[in-house]
């Protein structure tokens, strides 16, 4: 049943990101510049909504927008149309898969609406407006630098830090960028999600901030590592076991601030503040939580004061026991998007077909291999020698599957390899030799830091 889901893709997803493409391909160009062609798609997409909750909003928005009037609340309505679309191909493809893995998941819960107080969301309305107008092909330095004013203020206060670092993180991409028209190649999904997504955090009454606390053991799977030139983050997913005998599948993540001369293996002396999340990575160890908060969407807000190392427990043995049967929790609406699928699955019985696993009846997975990390062992070599492989079905206009731990055959001899395995240092000595010269630059840097703070 995996296979057949695998091959064929929802009905009428093709359809959904063609209108989702109409809608990017206005914003290259800018709102203040729409000619027929793109009159048309928006027009197109205006048709789409017809008889739904967004249809008066999102044809008013089109209508004002075609003849020369941009508005925020005509912005606000073209971002969550192109939201809605997009969460549509999220949710039929995520249901395709659950059927197909026979995986429950909880209902959502909406959590309680925050309201701004004062103009603090304001400036980046009018900056991401102003970007709408102008296109990506017109944005210049002084308009990436725009952002800056509207992420100090949101900077200042706790509940705008989310929206503060995607907007950041956004302005930065475009002042690297900029002068954009000049540019060979667009990224022009990246753009609009960033854009879309910033939009509709701007609004007043977003959704707020929600957790529940938990208790029960942690058994983690496989870890996801993404390693970006100021930041490293280690992403683990895992069964949560709860005194009640249930069993979901749960996120927990950790996070450090770093140069971009610090990476692979000697990333992971970022994260020196969570030896215990390190510890039962490398050693394969369950984790005794308690009372930590658990949010509405499955992450787990890491805290070290509320965990406890467990015995040692087989990921792959788990998996094979307890992933079928494991509840997962709901996306938030905010977050469905077909790029943020990533379901994780035990493989076992297939082939190997060039870059991708032979699951049979004529269907190959493609595999993810750019993910694989430089701060793990796991390689595209072991991989190929696999026979099991825990990992991560992914999304990218095809499913992918990325590799998170191996079971493989290495010079006749069986051997099971994670991603996260060298989170207390490598095993292998050339790797060990590298993390060991580039662990020095680590504490000279630290050591140079702790100077500055102390003046």
């Amino acid at each position: 049943m995996l296979a057949d889901t695998l091959r064929t893709p929802p009905d009428g997803l093709a359809e959904a990101l063609a209108l989702v493409d109409g809608l990017d391909d206005a914003l290259v160009a800018g709102l203040a510049r729409i000619d027929e062609e793109r009159a048309a798609a928006l027009d197109g997409l205006g048709h789409a909504f017809a008889g739904s909750p967004l249809a008066g909003r999102v044809a008013d928005a089109i209508g004002k927008i075609v003849a020369g009037t941009v508005t925020d609340e005509h912005l606000a309505a073209l971002a969550g149309a192109r939201l809605a679309l997009l969460g549509a191909a999220h949710d039929a493809l995520q249901a395709g898969l659950d059927a197909a893995l026979g995986r429950t998941r909880d209902p959502w819960t909406a959590p309680p609406l925050v309201t701004d107080s004062g103009q603090l969301l304001a400036g980046s309305r009018s900056w991401l407006r102003e970007l709408a107008i102008a296109g990506w092909r017109g944005v210049d330095h002084d308009l990436a630098g725009g952002a800056a004013q509207a992420v100090q203020a949101l900077l200042a206060q706790p509940a705008g830090r989310r929206l503060a670092v995607l907007l950041d993180g956004f302005a930065a991409e475009l002042r690297a960028a900029a002068p954009v028209a000049t540019l060979p190649r667009v990224p022009v999904r990246r753009w609009a999600d960033l854009w879309s997504r910033a939009l509709l955090l701007s609004q007043d009454g977003r959704p707020g901030a929600a957790s529940t606390p938990v208790d029960g053991r942690l058994v983690i799977l496989g870890v996801d590592l993404h390693e970006h030139p100021t930041a490293f983050r280690a992403q683990a997913h895992a069964l949560l076991e709860t005194p009640g005998g249930a069993v979901r599948l749960v996120r927990a993540s950790v996070a450090a601030a770093k140069v971009d001369t610090i990476s692979g293996p000697a990333a992971w002396r970022m994260l020196s503040a969570f030896p215990i999340f390190r510890g039962v990575l490398a050693e394969h160890r369950t984790v005794e939580v308690s009372g930590m908060a658990l949010t509405p969407a499955g992450d787990l807000i890491w805290d070290e004061s509320r965990a406890a190392a467990g015995g040692p427990a087989d990921p792959f043995t788990t998996a094979r026991v307890r992933l079928g049967a494991a509840s997962a929790s709901p996306v938030a609406p905010l977050d469905r998007h077909p790029g943020v699928l990533a379901e994780p699955v035990l493989l076992e019985g297939y082939t190997h077909a060039g870059q991708g696993f032979d699951l049979g009846g004529g269907v190959t997975l493609p595999l993810d291999l750019d993910r694989l990390p430089a701060a793990g062992p796991l390689t595209p070599q072991l991989v190929a020698a696999s026979t099991a492989c825990l990992g991560l079905l992914r999304w990218d206009g095809r499913w992918l599957l990325q590799p998170l731990a191996v079971q493989a055959v290495v010079k006749r001899k069986p051997v099971t390899v994670h991603a996260g395995d060298w989170a207390l240092g490598p095993t292998d000595a050339k790797a060990a030799k590298a993390e060991a010269a580039a662990g020095t630059a680590v504490d000279v840097l630290r050591e140079r830091a702790g100077r500055l703070l102390r003046k």
